[in-house]
């Protein structure tokens, strides 16, 4: 449809920027309380050739129905035409209606993608700029900060930042304790092994008995602390499922919303750009273009901001459920877990002290403590904590043994080794050794009394 709008001596056609318009009738029941339908229109004579839509409000009768949105072109009210007429006569013209209002309407069918353009870009990345920044430096680069809002749930980025860091160190520091656990129950168990083979071999009846005792203890600690560990690692997971994805779900939550919201923030400044322009060409009553021929520019933004904003209102509201599940959970879950941690243990070591002390779980046990035992009476046998003698002075004895048995060859021939047992009394071999230091002086002064003979009781009696 192509409409020619004369204002004077001009005559401008539609310029309908590639969007397409479809005709329409709605019907709108007014609500009771304020007598409004909830819309805010504009345009309009002298500038504006038609009454379009600027903003739907929520939770009003018009926004429930769904039907019209910002940007839309009002055409008539109950039936009645409003072209020539001002927005201030179609605004009378909808309040004088009672309990509903029947507006015919052309739809704008508006891409979003067409109106974000290279300007709504650069503001976007100006408010992520800006956001960061005190307002002193903001005024003196020039970077307006009218527009923006001091968002407290992009602030909670920060403090995600710090939860996220603290979990992380929570849980590595459990799985560190859990690993620590496990090392010592395999203690136990070596423990467990070795006193049970102490036991076995052990001859005293009530040592034996005592330390396979010892030994099934610590193999029953290592059972309770396997179990345990068993009992602990859903906690860690637990743990690690909070770290791993409901931080940073949450937190890409609010990376999305920032972006929304940053986006919505673009499109309201241009809505106001526009808007100064207007009035700019307006007060000193010149022509514009983009006015004249229907507005449609202005319009397409407005249904980009309309847009945005849904999406920037929808995902606060998904932001707002996921922070109070986070602290929920944060607050009762987490301590929870913590203490069902230290309880367990706690009851554990007290298990463990009971054993151990208190003679096990029957109470008709005895005490395990003190193990008595006769140590003069054992079945192990130890070797020999004296140095080995060398083979060095092993050969020197040999030597001399051998140049001995060559200077009296009757004598050590018929001397039996000292090694050897026999019934004498220790003073034989101090007789002996008293008897060779005799025949080597001998020796020594008369080398011709050699050959004789050597009688002695001793050797008769050896």
């Amino acid at each position: 449809m192509m409409y020619d709008y004369e204002f004077g001596d001009l005559c401008f056609d539609e310029d309908k920027m590639g969007m397409k318009v479809t005709s329409g009738i709605v019907t709108i029941n007014k609500d009771p309380t304020t007598n409004l339908i909830g819309i805010t229109i504009g345009g309009g004579p002298p500038h504006c050739p038609c009454i379009y839509v600027i903003q739907v409000s929520d939770n009003s009768p018009a926004s429930l129905d769904g039907t019209l949105e910002s940007g839309d072109e009002i055409l008539a009210v109950n039936n009645e035409c409003v072209r020539g007429r001002t927005k201030l006569q179609v605004a009378q013209m909808i309040q004088s209606s009672v309990d509903r209002v029947i507006l015919k309407y052309n739809k704008l069918h508006a891409d979003a993608r067409q109106g974000k353009t290279l300007d709504i870009v650069l503001k976007k990345v100006k408010h992520r700029l800006v956001e960061r920044m005190s307002a002193t430096t903001a005024d003196s680069l020039g970077m307006s900060r009218a527009i923006l809002v001091n968002d407290s749930l992009v602030k909670r980025l920060q403090q995600l930042d710090d939860m996220e860091h603290s979990y992380r160190h929570l849980v590595d520091h459990t799985e560190r304790v859990l690993r620590a656990f496990y090392a010592l129950t395999q203690c136990f168990k070596e423990f467990g092994d070795t006193f049970a083979e102490i036991g076995a071999r052990e001859p005293q009846p009530r040592a034996s008995e005592a330390l396979v005792r010892f030994a099934e203890y610590h193999r029953r600690m290592e059972r309770q602390g396997l179990m345990l560990i068993k009992a602990l690692k859903p906690i860690s997971r637990s743990f690690g499922t909070y770290l791993n994805k409901a931080i940073p779900d949450t937190k890409q939550t609010i990376r999305k919303y920032a972006d929304v919201k940053f986006e919505y923030l673009s499109y309201c400044l241009k809505v106001k750009e526009l808007d100064d322009e207007e009035i700019t060409y307006c007060s000193a009553d010149e022509p514009l273009y983009r006015i004249e021929t229907g507005n449609y520019e202005y319009r397409l933004v407005l249904r980009c901001r309309q847009l945005a904003r849904k999406r920037f209102a929808a995902l606060r509201e998904d932001v707002l459920a996921k922070i109070e599940l986070l602290e929920n959970k944060h607050v009762h879950d987490v301590v929870g877990q913590l203490h069902a941690i230290a309880s367990q243990m706690a009851s554990y070591n007290c298990e463990i002290s009971q054993m151990m002390l208190g003679g096990g779980n029957s109470s008709s046990e005895p005490p395990l403590f003190p193990i008595e035992m006769d140590l003069t009476r054992t079945a192990f046998q130890y070797e020999s904590v004296q140095p080995p003698v060398s083979d060095c002075f092993q050969d020197d004895q040999d030597d001399d043994n051998l140049l001995a048995q060559a200077d009296n060859p009757r004598v050590y021939r018929d001397t039996p080794p000292l090694s050897q047992k026999n019934d004498e009394p220790i003073s034989a071999l101090t007789e002996l050794a008293q008897l060779h230091l005799n025949t080597e002086k001998t020796d020594t002064e008369n080398t011709e009394n050699q050959t004789q003979t050597v009688t002695s009781p001793l050797l008769l009696d050896l």
